[in-house]
């Protein structure tokens, strides 16, 4: 084989290898402030959607911890029969935001138009946003209220107003501790330089 050769499948190997960052999740997870000079751009989206539908950015960003830990194209596990052969994912959830093909097409009908894509942090924040103002709308569970909006989002408003999460302690856990670290988040954002 030539050196030419050589070398050329050398560099097209290590560029195959080094993609993927616009999806990746940012290094600091706990650090809300590290987060954002990370990405910039999470910021710009969270406060865009805190101005048009009033989430704020804690709250946002605790939910998207929560659902994917910022990797922009997270999709739910694979289902095995017999425990090897593949039936397809858990559910039709994606993106930063976790949204479920049915609920991002009534997103997009009525408030994000049909561009919209669940892997763009700008769309996916303002999906969020759009679903939680519709959950405070509906249900009355206050923007700021981290750990009932999760919840609503989590079982649908419908499974929220009957209560389902009662049944599930998990499902509770899992929920006060968005609700805690949209608190920590919040005390976080108050602190760095913006």
């Amino acid at each position: 084989m030539s050196r030419f050769l050589r070398a050329a499948l050398l560099l097209l190997l290590l560029a195959s290898c080094g993609g993927g960052r616009e999806y990746a999740a940012p290094r600091q997870l706990d650090d809300a402030c590290a987060i954002i000079r990370e990405r910039p751009q999470y910021l710009r989206a969270m406060k865009a959607t805190e101005r048009r539908w009033g989430v704020p950015v804690a709250v946002q960003m605790a939910v998207i911890h929560q659902e994917s830990k910022f990797i922009g194209n997270a999709r739910t596990p694979h289902r095995f029969a017999l425990g090897v052969i593949p039936m397809g994912r858990q559910s039709t959830a994606y993106g930063y935001s976790q949204a479920l093909n049915g609920t991002w097409e009534e997103y997009q009908k009525t408030a994000g138009g049909r561009g919209a894509k669940r892997d763009r942090i700008d769309d996916a924040t303002d999906f969020m946003g759009w679903y939680f103002s519709e959950t405070t709308r509906k249900l009355g569970i206050p923007l700021d209220n981290a750990e009932a909006q999760y919840l609503a989002y989590h079982e649908g408003r419908s499974g929220y107003a009957s209560q389902s999460h009662l049944g599930k302690p998990w499902l509770v856990q899992v929920a006060a501790k968005v609700g805690s670290r949209a608190t920590m988040y919040s005390q976080q954002l108050a602190g760095c330089s913006r």
